[in-house]
């Protein structure tokens, strides 16, 4: 019984080890990419609403089922025998309507042109999950990151606290007291941050849950492959050059397929101007007279057509709606070139600025910020300074290299961002890529 209890125990705590091995493993931002490009359900819907419309293209180009009609004609009342009229036969007719012209064939190659736009509908959500997903996990990272360093700093300031409380207790007045009120306080206030960063650290981990399992959102951010890869030079791009990506942009190829399905779709509602024929065969079998004598069977053989005459009402403006619809597509297009081009130059320009302040920051601001905390530090302990003026600088270079951290995130961030928009070539590299991997 001890036995079987010591296998549990021991079970149950191997169990808890490899629980909390698997809780601590740092979440890469390639693994996190990769995992919601994999588990993405919104792509696994587009590719079932293709193929409901490659289906229906299919059924698209099919003309309708013949039609049986079986009757009993020209019936006598007055007795209802089969054989005592001439008139009188059983009939069985098959008749079939034809299409408008190639309306069929035109219907079916719109149907398959509108189809042609889920590759690049998901290719385009595939660009945007990773821009999302990179921003999110980056966050994670940049909280992450500021706790580290506000911990690193709390031994600075816990050290002030002692240096100022050895000072104090030397003195024969209360000339010191408020310098270790003010530290206390300061300490107290690293404790806040560091609580609303643990806040921004969870939520940042929590808008991952939309693509990853809450079991990989329990533990910790890697520290390591931070860097976000352009994908082209962004800043030595000319303009016409940034015009040429972005019609190559997913989303615009997915706008031009459905554009041809559109116009297409004016060519089907100009084949209603064209007559419909239809066609129709009968065989109507005869009774014998009630003599004995022979009747013959009859066949029957006709064509039907409809002459659209008068098309203002029907025609015309079937003509007029696939035509506005096609030219709304159109309009469409440049609505969203125009929103990808003033969305790609704001990140640019963002971009720009971000490297200005990081070198400002690498080259000047934070050397001098740790020159000035050391120098007052130095004065305060040999009498000859202010205690303000250490905490103000302690203070100060500590927001600074939070401040560079933020800075060097947002432009991790605004690559990931001009990543998508450069979707097309992304794209390509990682065909290339597959290509390479399977070659080897």
């Amino acid at each position: 019984m001890i036995h079987s209890k010591l296998i549990k125990a021991l079970s149950l705590g191997a169990v808890l080890i490899t629980s909390s091995l698997v809780k601590a493993e740092p979440l890469a931002l390639n693994q996190v990419i990769d995992y919601a490009l994999t588990h993405e359900p919104w792509l696994q819907a587009n590719k079932y609403q293709q193929q409901a419309i490659e289906a229906q293209s299919i059924a698209a180009g099919t003309l309708p089922d013949p039609v049986l009609t079986v009757g009993l004609m020209n019936l006598p009342t007055d007795g209802f025998a089969f054989d005592q009229e001439g008139m009188t036969q059983f009939k069985v007719g098959l008749s079939q309507q034809f299409s408008r012209g190639d309306s069929l064939a035109l219907q079916q190659q719109a149907l398959k042109q509108s189809a042609e736009q889920y590759p690049w509908l998901r290719a385009d959500r595939q660009a945007q999950v990773k821009a999302i997903v990179s921003e999110a996990w980056l966050n994670a990272y940049r909280a992450q990151k500021s706790i580290q360093l506000i911990n690193q700093d709390k031994a600075l300031f816990n050290q002030l606290i002692d240096i100022t409380e050895a000072s104090y207790a030397n003195t024969l007045g209360a000339t010191r007291q408020q310098d270790i009120i003010r530290a206390q306080l300061e300490l107290t206030r690293l404790e806040d941050k560091l609580v609303m960063l643990e806040q921004q650290f969870d939520s940042a981990k929590k808008r991952l849950a939309q693509w990853l399992p809450i079991e990989m959102l329990n533990g910790a951010v890697s520290d390591e492959n931070t860097k976000v890869a352009a994908v082209m030079p962004y800043q030595e791009l000319a303009s016409s050059g940034v015009t040429e990506v972005l019609m190559s942009h997913p989303a615009i190829i997915a706008i031009d397929h459905a554009m041809r399905a559109k116009n297409t779709q004016v060519q089907v509602a100009k084949e209603a101007y064209k007559p419909q024929f239809g066609m129709n065969l009968g065989y109507g079998y005869r009774d014998d007279t009630p003599m004995g004598d022979s009747r013959a069977d009859l066949f029957s053989i006709g064509v039907s057509i409809d002459l659209p005459l008068f098309t203002d009402n029907l025609q015309d403006q079937q003509v007029n709606a696939a035509i506005a619809n096609a030219e709304a597509v159109k309009t469409n297009k440049l609505i969203t070139l125009q929103k990808l081009q003033g969305q790609y130059f704001k990140e640019l320009s963002q971009l720009s600025r971000l490297a200005q302040r990081k070198a400002l920051y690498q080259q000047q601001l934070l050397p001098q910020m740790a020159e000035q905390a050391e120098a007052t530090l130095n004065a305060y302990t040999n009498d000859d300074g202010d205690f303000s003026e250490v905490m103000r600088a302690r203070i100060s270079e500590l927001n600074a290299k939070i401040d560079a951290l933020n800075i060097e995130i947002d432009k991790q961030i605004t690559l990931a961002r001009l990543n998508y928009y450069a979707a097309a070539k992304d794209n390509q590299i990682n065909a290339a890529q597959s290509q390479g991997a399977s070659n080897e």
